[in-house]
């Protein structure tokens, strides 16, 4: 995905506005990356595809 930089990440609006609960995604042209941000930036991160992630992103606003 990010080569050589620290990708710039956007917390979801559905994280408590006091820091816990919080997932941090991050997308480029290469796809997009996943993380806790409790855990910090040496954490691990889950990295898809831009088409994966639009599935993903699809199916769970089916969910409701």
């Amino acid at each position: 995905m990010s080569h050589g930089r620290e990708p710039a990440w956007r917390k979801s609006s559905y994280s408590s506005g006091s820091g816990d609960d919080c997932v941090e995604v991050s997308a480029d042209a290469g796809g997009v990356r996943v993380r806790d941000s409790k855990v910090g930036v040496r954490g691990p991160q889950v990295a898809v595809k831009a088409l994966a992630w639009a599935s993903f992103v699809e199916f769970a606003a089916k969910q409701g």
